[in-house]
């Protein structure tokens, strides 16, 4: 099935893309649209009875993946003003793997500077691997993170350092100790960062290397915009150092349909959590899923099917 793409990158927005490991941000709802569309959505995190992961709510990883039982989140991973883009910088067959949310209430501490490969990090073993011919494992995903609520310098936006997912400074292979207590708040170049639980400096290849903070941009985004960014780009986020005013986003991330999405694994270990991938599955957003081990789902897990543009669903 052929569609016209609406939405595809230009050739500059393309060679930026390649360049600065990020693109955006672009507007997908107004302000008001994602006002209403918070409102809902809060309400329907409230109900878990589908919800792909039945864990304790104060876990880190019970919000993972809701997409796929919230219905406005299962559209919001396929719309085409995400994808048109995504086809132009993956390929034709793109699947979403993982979404989630990021919240950062009042006083909350920034996120570290960090970078994700494989995403072995955390769970001890790779959650994405790439054809051996393409390096077995190199690749990481593309993060679509949408603003559902404001974020400027002081409610913690996202911050970047241009042209670094060229290289990696960290070896996810050495993995993380999860401790909240000892790792939250510590103070680092002066800012309170922690990596949810985690002292993500752990993993650096040169111990003595820090980022160049000096050439950093801070994304400052209104309700409704969302940024394109490869998860192998230096990217953290500031404090919110606002005592009235939550900031809240939500994370999808898309692969191309040749790698394999958890292999060899019944189960995902992060954040001191445990989550059974029984009820899990990719969307195929655009094209097809070429992995015939990966798990995939035509509708989500209230029935609904994912109303791709242009999709095969195979």
């Amino acid at each position: 099935m052929t569609t016209t793409r609406q939405f595809k990158l230009s050739e500059k927005e393309q060679q930026d893309f390649d360049r600065n490991g990020f693109i955006g941000p672009f507007t997908l709802y107004s302000p008001e649209e994602m006002k209403a569309i918070h409102k809902k959505v809060r309400a329907s995190l409230l109900n878990r009875d589908y919800a792909p992961y039945q864990t304790a709510l104060e876990s880190t990883i019970a919000n993972y993946d809701r997409h796929l039982d919230v219905s406005l989140l299962s559209e919001h991973v396929c719309r085409a003003e995400i994808v048109d883009r995504l086809v132009d910088i993956l390929g034709e067959d793109v699947l979403c793997w993982r979404s989630e949310f990021i919240p950062k209430p009042p006083g909350a501490e920034g996120t570290d500077w960090h970078q994700a490969d494989t995403f072995e990090h955390a769970s001890g073993q790779p959650q994405l691997v790439w054809p051996e011919e393409e390096g077995g494992g190199a690749g990481g995903t593309i993060n679509v993170w949408t603003a559902f609520t404001e974020a400027t310098e002081r409610t913690g936006c996202l911050m970047f350092v241009p042209g670094t997912h060229k290289q990696m400074y960290y070896d996810e292979s050495k993995g993380m100790e999860w401790d909240p207590e000892k790792n939250a708040n510590v103070l680092k170049e002066g800012t309170r960062r922690g990596f949810n639980g985690y002292d993500y400096r752990a993993l650096q290849k040169d111990p003595h290397w820090k980022p160049d903070e000096s050439r950093a941009v801070n994304m400052v985004m209104k309700p409704g915009e969302f940024i394109v960014f490869r998860s192998t780009l230096l990217h953290a986020s500031k404090p919110n150092s606002t005592t009235d005013i939550p900031r809240l986003g939500y994370v999808a991330r898309y692969v191309p349909g040749r790698v394999k999405v958890y292999p060899d694994t019944d189960v995902v270990k992060e954040f001191g959590s445990e989550i059974s991938l029984e009820r899990y599955g990719t969307v195929v957003v655009s094209g097809k899923n070429r992995q015939p081990t990966n798990r995939v789902r035509n509708t989500n897990l209230r029935g609904e099917p994912f109303k791709a543009t242009g999709v095969s669903l195979q």
